[in-house]
């Protein structure tokens, strides 16, 4: 039997290790395929400007929201309409032509309304708004009176009109298009009559303070984690070059072999796991949301929960199967959890987690300066960011904040690091899992922030001997990006 297993093992981990492999360069060159978020994200931190800007203190909108904030939302507006792929959202292009009216540009603001009018697939509710401001003239910005009509809704239904009040008749025509805050905000301002009254009439102030305090926890708290971080890390380098730097605890895991971690890795989690779990299990799910009848945002968050736990399946049967066969569990398990004290376990995340900020922050500052436009951002960002139902907001969040944090560090902290400290040394056992921990989220524009990161969490293991406190440390990021985005999705 020794002799047969000492045959068949080492090749299907040779065999699992190239197909891996494979799977894993596949998925780096279609990551430079997907869209990337930034561009998402960017737009809405310029719309949450702009809706907040009459909300925040004069002597701080250069620091919240620049110095004019509708224009730069203009400007990007017009910059994502002169990419390969256009700026294609109705909602967006009206945005982008109540913008140009703002300023007074007329024949840009109806060039882009006519265009808007005539797309085959605009729903004819949706019309009555764009003729109204294709035949009413432009209340610009500089506060100049319009010219008499008021609207030229008369070729929608006269008697209709005629017994709507101003604000009905404004909340009539925004009201098919779904608006955003912003979008109502601006709309009001060019559908009312009375430049005078434009401000007060359109302003909301309840959305506007929202925004402001969105973008304080945007914006202000992060860059206070960041100088923090910062601090924390140069009293890290002082205490590193006086020498003065607690040693590093006995490093203990499972005494597995390169074998068995390929087997784990290559075979568990690649092939059974990213490969072969949504083959089989896509279908079932997607039948089974469809049979339960369930909105369409809630069923997309049951089937990321339910992948991802049947992606987390086999990997994990298999570890339990290989730590079974090593014999007598040592003191503390095999994976070196010390959960306890919680508040001891919680308190070395979250120091490392601030230490590490800065590092991933500069690493990001660079990429974006030397690869502008990174493609393949994770798609759950992207829902996250527009999904505004609250049972699929809470599977996204079980996902991020508690599985992928306990799986992912279970096999990378728990198992990969320690079999390779133990031929590498500490630091290459380090090296080795981040690499890995960064290629298995399959985006070449992540790859480095994610290599960085990976890099903290190894460093807390080593420095803490606390696996528990890595998996504390990954949910806190991932709640760090999930409440960014949530602020940012409103």
């Amino acid at each position: 039997m020794a002799p047969s297993s000492a045959t068949w093992k080492p090749a299907l981990a040779f065999l699992s290790l190239a197909l891996s492999a494979l799977v894993w360069f596949n998925g780096l060159l279609d990551s430079l395929q997907r869209p990337s978020v930034a561009t998402a994200l960017d737009l809405r931190q310029l719309e949450l400007a702009a809706l907040a800007a009459p909300a925040v203190p004069a002597p701080l909108q250069p620091l919240l929201v620049g110095a004019d904030p509708l224009e730069a939302l203009r400007r990007e507006l017009q910059r994502l309409d002169g990419d390969t792929a256009g700026l294609t959202a109705p909602p967006l292009r009206l945005q982008w032509a109540l913008l140009e009216r703002g300023r007074g540009d007329d024949a840009q603001a109806r060039a882009l309304l006519q265009d808007l009018r005539a797309t085959a697939e605009l729903p004819p509710s949706r019309r009555p708004l764009l003729d109204a401001l294709l035949g009413s003239p432009s209340p610009s910005r500089s506060g100049e009176e319009p010219a008499a009509s008021p609207s030229a809704l008369a070729v929608a239904d006269p008697a209709l009109l005629a017994a709507l009040t101003p604000d009905d008749l404004i909340a009539t025509l925004l009201e098919p298009w779904s608006p955003s805050p912003l979008l109502r905000r601006l709309g009001c301002e060019q559908l009312s009559a009375d430049a005078e009254d434009r401000p007060l009439r359109c302003l909301e102030a309840g959305p506007a303070r929202g925004a402001l305090w969105r973008l304080v926890g945007i914006n202000l708290l992060p860059a206070l984690l960041l100088l923090l971080g910062l601090a924390l890390l140069v009293r890290q380098l002082w205490l590193a070059w006086r020498g003065r730097q607690a040693p590093l605890p006995p490093l203990q895991g499972p005494t597995l072999s390169g074998v068995d971690v390929t087997l784990l890795i290559a075979g568990g989690f690649v092939l059974l796991g990213e490969v072969l779990t949504p083959l089989l299990l896509g279908p079932l799910l997607s039948s089974a949301v469809a049979a339960l009848g369930v909105d369409l945002a809630l069923g997309q968050g049951l089937q990321v929960l339910g992948l991802y736990l049947g992606l987390m399946a086999a990997p994990l049967t298999l570890l339990a199967v290989l730590l079974a066969g090593l014999g007598p569990v040592p003191e503390g398990g095999w994976l070196q959890w010390r959960w306890r004290p919680l508040s001891l376990s919680l308190r070395w995340a979250a120091s490392h987690l601030v230490m590490v900020l800065p590092v991933v922050a500069l690493t990001g500052w660079i990429l974006q300066w030397i690869w502008s436009d990174p493609s393949g951002s994770n798609p759950l960002l992207e829902l996250v960011l527009t999904s505004g139902n609250s049972a699929a907001l809470l599977c996204f969040a079980a996902t991020a904040m508690v599985l992928a944090p306990l799986f992912e560090e279970t096999l990378f902290r728990g198992v990969l690091l320690p079999v390779l400290a133990r031929r590498l040394g500490g630091t290459g056992g380090v090296l080795g899992s981040a690499a890995l921990f960064a290629l298995a989220h399959l985006s070449l524009g992540e790859l480095a922030p994610l290599f960085v990161l990976g890099l903290g969490l190894g460093w807390l293991r080593l420095r803490s001997g606390r696996l528990g406190a890595c998996v504390l440390m990954h949910g806190l990021w991932n709640a760090l990006t999930f409440s960014n985005l949530l602020l940012l999705g409103g």
